[in-house]
């Protein structure tokens, strides 16, 4: 293909991303580390609609981002390097990245790879003969006999922590038990979301950890209302239940007659007539 040409596409491509850059409130970088390609297909087509997702040239982008003369869109370039796919949305950055978390699937492990969660071989058979199965088995400290003809698992054994690197010997063993330890899928590096940098740590948010953080201190906030009688929009019905309640108290305490205090004044009244007629029969001589 001729260079003149080249240099158009190239320059059509520069341009295509500059509008995306201006269109989207949030730019997304994430890592293809591990990511086939029919699993990238699947994530654009479940979020069509809601993120434009791009694998391009770092240097295109590096250019687009110098031709808008943007200072705060530099935050991306450090991001740049490796292979990547550009993820351009008006999302919420927190959103995409449990968006992406959910795209997710669990896959079988290579050397190397990370543990996505602690490993458990479970205890049972494992379909597998008598042979060099047992010594790689007891290799990865896992506890054998035989039974049936079979090699199991004699009991459940950790064999790796979430985080922890997997290696070969392991990974080659996971494989033959079926199980799947790793996870691919889309991981974010960062987000820049209307001038700011949203690192990749920061986008993991544990979901139900945070649901019910913000519901104890919810109750607690209640509590302390209630306590020092703040009215707010929540407190104000229970704060004024319990003033009747008090107020109720206080007037059958006091022997003041009203509607709504007469029927207990009367019980009252009728009780410690019931208790004086026993004091009384108590203390009256037997003829």
């Amino acid at each position: 293909m001729p260079s003149q040409v080249v240099l158009e596409e190239k320059s059509g491509e520069v341009k295509e991303i500059e509008k995306w850059l201006v269109e989207y409130k949030s730019i997304g970088v994430a890592s293809l580390r591990k990511v086939r390609a029919p699993q990238l297909q699947e994530l654009k087509k479940s979020l069509y609609g809601q993120v434009y997702m791009r694998v391009m040239k770092n240097t295109l982008m590096k250019i687009a981002i110098e031709n808008l003369g943007k200072e705060d869109l530099k935050k991306l370039e450090p991001f740049l390097e490796g292979s990547n796919v550009l993820l351009f949305t008006n999302l919420n950055p927190f959103k995409l990245a449990l968006m992406l978390e959910k795209g997710k699937v669990k896959t079988t492990a290579k050397s190397g790879d990370i543990a996505a969660m602690d490993v458990i071989v479970p205890q049972g058979n494992t379909a597998q003969p008598p042979g060099p199965i047992i010594s790689q088995l007891n290799g990865v400290g896992l506890p054998t006999r035989i039974e049936s003809g079979s090699v199991w698992v004699a009991k459940d054994t950790l064999v790796v922590r979430k985080g922890e690197a997997i290696n070969e010997r392991l990974a080659s063993v996971l494989s033959k038990l079926g199980i799947k330890a790793v996870e691919a899928g889309l991981s974010m590096r960062a987000v820049y979301d209307e001038g700011l940098m949203v690192m990749e740590d920061q986008l993991h948010i544990d979901v139900d950890a945070t649901r019910n953080r913000l519901q104890q201190n919810q109750a607690e906030a209640f509590a302390l209302a209630m306590g020092i009688a703040f009215p707010t929009r929540d407190t104000i019905k229970s704060l004024l239940s319990m003033a009747h309640q008090k107020a109720a108290a206080l007037s059958v305490s006091a022997g003041i007659v009203t509607k709504d205090t007469i029927a207990d004044l009367i019980r009252k009244a009728n009780a410690e007539m019931e208790s004086i007629n026993k004091a009384a029969e108590k203390t009256t001589p037997k003829a």
